[in-house]
C-alpha cells in the first residue's frame, strides 16, 4: 500500500511529462497551464493508493488516475468562467491569462482528452470503468447546475444541499477510489465499500470546508474569510442556522442574504455573531464528524488487513485535520 505522498509524487511525475503536440497552440497552451500551476491532486492520488490496497501494480492505473485530474480541472476551468474567478491557485484563471472563448473550448478539450486517458485501462474492466467515469462526470455536472439553482432559490433545504454538495464534489472522490478497487482486481463489494467510504469523507471534507470559510483563521486557510457570505451562498451553516433561529433572528438572516450592498467586512461579521450565537460551528462540525465516521465505518468493512488500510486511514484522517 503506498502512501498519499508517493501516489502525489507519481502523479505529479507523470502530469510532468504530458506533452501534447497538437495545434492550434490557443486551444491547447491553456491546458498544459491549467494542469501545471499546482493543486493537491487527492483524486487522482486517490486511484493509486486504493489500486494498492489489492495489487501491488500500480502502472496500469496511472493514466486512468490522469484522467481524473483532467476531468476535474476541466470542472474548475468552467467553473471559474461561470463564476467570474480572477485566480486559481494564485495564478490567473484561463479566462482571465486568455478569453472567455478560448476558456470554454480548453475546458471542452481537456474533458474529451480525460476519456482518451481514462480508456487505457485493462480491456477486461473497460466497459465497467468508462460506466463509472460517464456516471460520475454527469453527476459532477449536475451538482453544478443545482448550486447555480440555489443562487437564485429561497427553498432550499438541508437536504437539498447536501445532495449538491455530494454530487458537485464528493462523487468524483467516491469514484476516484472506487475506480482504483477495480483496478486493483478488488471485489464487487470491496468497490461498493471503498465508493462509500469516498461519498461520505467528500460530504464531511465540504462541511468542514464550509465552516472554516466562517471561522477559519485567515493565514491558516489559505484565503480570505467570509467569502461565502458576501456571495450569499446558501451552505449548511445558513440552512441550519434558519432552520433552528427565533422568528426576529432568522428575519435578519434573511435581510443578510438577500443583499450585496452591506460593507462586505460588516455583513461577515454579523453574520458570524449569529452563527456564534446560535451555535453553528459546533453543530456543522459534528454534522461533518459524523459523516467522517460513517466513512471510516466503510473502510473497516473492506476485506484486506487492516494494516493495508492504515494509509488511507491516515489520510482521511489528515484531510478532516486541515486548517487550509
Amino acid at each position: 500500500m503506498i502512501d498519499f505522498k508517493k501516489a502525489q509524487e507519481i502523479i505529479n511525475h507523470k502530469i510532468s511529462a504530458i506533452e501534447i503536440s497538437r495545434e492550434p497552440l490557443e486551444l491547447y497552451e491553456p491546458v498544459k497551464y491549467i494542469i501545471s500551476i499546482g493543486g493537491k491532486r487527492i483524486r487522482p492520488a486517490l486511484v493509486l493508493m486504493s489500486c494498492s490496497l489489492f495489487s501491488e501494480q500500480i502502472t496500469h492505473a496511472i493514466k486512468p488516475a490522469l484522467a481524473i485530474e483532467l476531468f476535474h480541472n476541466f470542472t474548475l476551468l468552467h467553473d471559474d468562467i461561470m463564476d467570474n474567478s480572477v485566480l486559481r491557485r494564485n495564478k490567473p484563471t484561463v479566462h482571465k491569462k486568455w478569453n472567455r472563448n478560448i476558456a470554454i473550448l480548453s475546458g471542452d478539450v481537456m474533458a474529451i482528452l480525460s476519456y482518451k486517458f481514462i480508456a487505457d485501462c485493462p480491456p477486461g474492466v473497460l466497459p465497467t470503468v468508462l460506466d463509472l467515469f460517464t456516471e460520475t462526470a454527469l453527476q459532477v455536472c449536475e451538482g453544478q447546475q443545482y448550486d447555480m439553482d440555489f443562487e437564485k432559490r429561497t427553498d432550499i433545504s438541508i437536504d437539498d444541499y447536501l445532495r449538491m454538495i455530494e454530487l458537485k464534489t464528493s462523487v468524483l472522490i467516491a469514484s476516484s477510489l472506487k475506480l482504483g478497487a477495480i483496478l486493483g482486481g478488488a471485489s464487487l463489494t470491496d468497490t461498493i465499500l471503498l465508493y462509500e467510504f469516498g461519498r461520505n469523507l467528500g460530504i464531511a471534507f465540504q462541511l468542514r470546508d464550509d465552516m472554516l470559510d466562517v471561522f477559519g483563521d485567515t493565514d491558516k486557510f489559505g484565503k480570505k474569510i467570509g467569502m461565502d457570505i458576501i456571495a450569499n451562498k446558501k451552505t449548511y451553516l445558513f440552512l441550519k442556522a434558519v432552520e433552528i433561529a427565533e422568528r426576529e433572528t432568522k428575519d435578519q438572516l434573511l435581510q443578510l442574504f438577500s443583499t450585496h450592498d452591506l460593507d462586505p467586512e460588516e455583513k461577515v461579521s454579523r453574520v458570524k455573531t449569529i452563527f456564534t450565537q446560535l451555535g453553528i460551528k459546533k453543530i456543522t462540525e459534528d454534522t461533518s464528524m459524523d459523516y467522517f465516521e460513517q466513512a471510516v465505518r466503510k473502510l473497516d468493512m473492506v476485506s484486506v488487513p487492516e494494516e493495508r488500510k492504515y494509509m488511507l486511514k491516515n489520510f482521511a484522517e489528515q484531510l478532516m485535520e486541515r486548517e487550509q
